[in-house]
């Protein structure tokens, strides 16, 4: 892949975002340089950096989880439902239980990957068995998994009243995870470093392994696969488990980190901003990374705009204009690539046709 194929389309994508993020500013009575310049001396303010990273390996997971999916092409709606069902569960199971440190840890992280996984082989069982579109059935499990996490975080069941908010039972001291101290800038969540790995596995396991290739081999073309000796079914059942895996630690940095209970008013739609940040990276452990970053600095320039009397609401302008030009641009940038391979061979066979893109 040449350089103007990796280069061009996330610069005009941003060009894109600035332009419409630009005009909409002026049609609302906004300076779109003072805007933009608030927006980046915020980070160097308070804990604002720190709490990027921290907001940003969330997202990371999340688009991890989305993107396994994405290889295969599956479209895993579902990372809603699958990291809400796994969170309760494991931080009911983590705080009903004291065991060693460390050990502690890796008993709410196995169990909430576990939950995450199964949660997530339901749709893929109904697909394999019945065809039913995953984007359907995750949907509706999406409104199944909150439905459940209502019920099971009542004080008649397994919560706890604390204050005016309800939760889970604390995890213990064994099992929380420290995080790295960087005085006024804040704290790193010690779960950052799974995130990072997370990353690393993935790459490895896409582009290092027989698994990885057959997966993308059958989201090409499940005939194809299957005609290479690939079970598409296998695959669709084993991408699934591991979407709802990874799914399944998006808040165990925030939980085991900070909080050690699941409350009423846990953040929500992660999954579906995992959605994007996933589409913005094009799948690649390294273009997520950028990808979650920038959407949760974002996410922090609404404090920084309304301080100099610009509307919020641009964030989220910015946000979905980011997405739609990521996607409009790549689309472009293909098609310029693929004529200019077009006209090449036809040099190169020494006719003038050219098919068109």
């Amino acid at each position: 892949m040449n350089a103007r194929a990796v280069l061009l389309p996330p610069l005009l994508a941003i060009a894109a975002a600035l332009l419409l993020c630009s005009i909409a500013l002026m049609i609302s009575g906004g300076n779109p340089l003072e805007a933009f310049a608030a927006m980046i001396a915020q980070v160097g303010r308070g804990t604002t950096a720190v709490d990027i990273v921290n907001t940003g390996s969330t997202y990371y997971l999340a688009a991890l989880a989305v993107a396994i999916g994405f290889q295969m092409k599956l479209f895993n709606i579902g990372v809603e439902g699958q990291y809400k069902i796994a969170a309760i569960i494991a931080m009911v199971a983590g705080g009903s239980v004291v065991l060693p440190p460390v050990l502690h840890t890796l008993f709410v992280l196995v169990v909430a990957v576990l939950v995450g996984a199964l949660w997530a082989a339901i749709p893929a069982i109904l697909k394999i068995t019945r065809g039913v579109n995953e984007v359907i059935s995750t949907i509706m499990l999406n409104a199944v998994a909150t439905g459940i996490a209502a019920y099971l975080i009542q004080d008649s069941v397994f919560g706890e009243l604390r204050g005016n908010n309800l939760g889970t039972p604390l995890v213990a001291e064994s099992g929380r995870v420290p995080g790295l101290s960087l005085g006024e800038a804040g704290t790193v969540f010690g779960l950052v470093v799974l995130a990072v790995l997370a990353g690393a596995g993935y790459w490895v396991l896409m582009n290092r392994t027989r698994f990885g290739f057959e997966l993308r081999a059958s989201g090409e073309s499940a005939t194809a696969a299957t005609a290479g000796g690939v079970n598409a079914k296998k695959m669709i059942l084993v991408a699934m488990l591991l979407s709802g895996g990874i799914a399944g630690l998006v808040a165990m940095p925030e939980l085991l980190g900070r909080d050690y209970t699941y409350t009423l008013n846990f953040p929500a739609a992660y999954g579906f901003t995992g959605i994007a940040v996933a589409l913005l990276g094009r799948n690649h452990p390294v273009g997520i990374a950028f990808g979650a970053l920038l959407w949760a600095f974002l996410d922090k320039s609404s404090v920084a705009l309304e301080n100099v009397g610009v509307p919020k609401e641009i964030v989220t302008i910015m946000q979905g204009s980011i997405v739609l030009s990521v996607v409009v641009a790549y689309e472009v940038v293909r098609r310029i690539t693929l004529a200019a391979e077009q006209r090449k061979v036809g040099q190169q066979l020494g006719t003038t046709d050219e098919v068109a893109a």
